[in-house]
């Protein structure tokens, strides 16, 4: 075991210039740590092949470095979208307006008037401008940010509906992203699930049936997925005007939720928030960072009364919003009252794009590095919005024997450059691609190309 004995000390490799250097740059306590895991680690290496040869005093300087890199390095990283997909869930959904991010940063940069009224000194409502914008926007009386729409819909049914009866159709007990499924947040609420009609047929009088000593009826669109065939669904006014008749509320949870028409982009109309509470609802939620095109936030809006009893509902302090969340959704808000949010917000700039924009656009990219052609394609919304709906693009194509690996060595560029493969193929798709970022996506490009020569 001569070899393990070799290993220098901790003392002694925290002694060279190199390692002083990275203490003063991390600090002592991290910089020792990282020098005890890195000789762990060579000393177990060492362990599994006694004929080993214990590495130079370089070697263990370079690998410290190397871990403290790696401990330090901040785990979410700016990426570059190529992918097409507009509200890419994995990539963080909606980017934001540069007045949002710059709103964002003021809040956080120092102390604000959080809870605080400037006019009178005295203590003041905590997301005053959030809620002030969502009531001018959609005509509610009253309205809430919380964290985000989950987080709504839970805090609406513990506060209304706690022990009581909850009315869903079958067709819309759905399951969202990372596993969460509604009847799961509707026991948590403490509601009691009553299921109605079928899996793709509902009636008006499946819920008339079940109405008596039911307390709320719950909408739930179905963002995610589509039903085709034999299908039916009452509007929801209809829903209204029954359940309102038995003394029953009605919340439509919107998930996406729309503040603008999204046919007028040639896709299918997703429901928009204002026609929900034209029909009735007694309160809609929706979320800040999907069609919004905000930071990630849950809105609700709604009747006064209805939302005066969910404000006081103690779990509405554990879910709401952080300042910064309610600084950045304000500013979001503000776009739309100002009426410049196709021409401010990112994803509705994504979705106005005209085809031959993406066109002009993938062949300055393939002119730029002579490889690859343009080719046609389609973009899609993603965010669990308008499933199976699809926007006309042109991507640049790259073909290469290896779609895979060149997609992981898009990955390890700095930005990382996330694209998609079809048919032997890289797609890389700019209606998803900010101009400003065109010079790094084709440096990381060039820089992959030229390493599989």
């Amino acid at each position: 075991m001569t070899h393990l004995n070799s290993l220098p000390s901790v003392e002694r490799v925290l002694q060279t210039d190199a390692v002083a250097a990275l203490a003063g740059s991390y600090g002592r306590p991290l910089t020792v740590m990282a020098v005890r895991a890195t000789l762990d680690m060579m000393r177990t290496s060492l362990k599994s092949q006694p004929d080993g040869r214990a590495p130079a005093l370089e070697a263990i300087v370079d690998d410290t470095e190397a871990l403290l890199l790696e401990w330090t390095r901040t785990g979410l990283r700016p990426v570059i979208n190529a992918t097409g997909v507009i509200l890419h869930t994995n990539l963080g959904r909606a980017p934001l307006s540069k007045a949002t991010i710059q709103a964002m940063a003021e809040i956080g940069r120092g102390y604000s008037n959080l809870e605080f009224d400037l006019a009178t000194g005295k203590r003041g409502g905590r997301s005053v401008d959030a809620v002030g914008a969502l009531k001018r926007l959609t005509g509610a009386p009253a309205a809430m940010v919380v964290n985000n729409n989950a987080a709504a819909v839970l805090l609406v049914l513990s506060a209304l509906a706690s022990k009581k009866r909850v009315a869903i159709a079958r067709s819309q007990l759905v399951e969202i992203g990372g596993g969460f499924r509604m009847p799961d947040i509707m026991r948590q609420s403490g509601a009691k699930l009553v299921e109605v009609g079928t899996t793709n047929r509902v009636r008006l009088s499946d819920y008339e049936e079940v109405l008596e000593q039911t307390a709320v009826i719950l909408r739930a669109h179905r963002s995610n997925f589509k039903m085709v065939g034999f299908t039916e669904e009452p509007e929801l006014k209809s829903i209204v005007e029954v359940a309102h008749r038995s003394g029953a509320l009605v919340v439509d949870d919107l998930g996406s939720g729309a503040l603008l028409d999204t046919s007028a982009y040639g896709i299918a109309h997703e429901p928009m928030v204002q026609e929900s509470l034209a029909a009735g609802a007694d309160v809609v939620c929706f979320s800040g960072d999907k069609l919004l095109g905000g930071p990630q936030a849950g809105l609700l809006v709604g009747g006064a009364d209805v939302m005066a009893r969910i404000a006081k509902h103690p779990l509405a302090r554990a879910v709401r919003a952080d300042k910064m969340t309610l600084a950045g959704i304000a500013m979001t808000l503000l776009h739309y009252l100002r009426s410049e949010a196709e021409i401010e917000l990112p994803i509705w700039r994504m979705m106005a794009m005209r085809p031959e924009a993406a066109k002009s656009r993938a062949h300055g990219w393939a002119q730029a590095l002579g490889d690859g052609e343009v080719r046609p394609s389609q973009s899609t919304l993603g965010g669990g919005s308008l499933p199976g709906e699809s926007i006309p693009t042109y991507v640049w194509s790259l073909t290469t024997p290896g779609p895979d690996e060149f997609l992981r060595r898009l990955r390890k560029q700095d930005p990382p450059i996330i694209g998609r493969a079809e048919k032997g193929a890289v797609l890389l798709d700019p209606r998803t691609v900010p101009e400003e970022l065109e010079q790094s996506l084709l440096a990381g490009v060039g820089a992959v190309l030229a390493e599989l020569k």
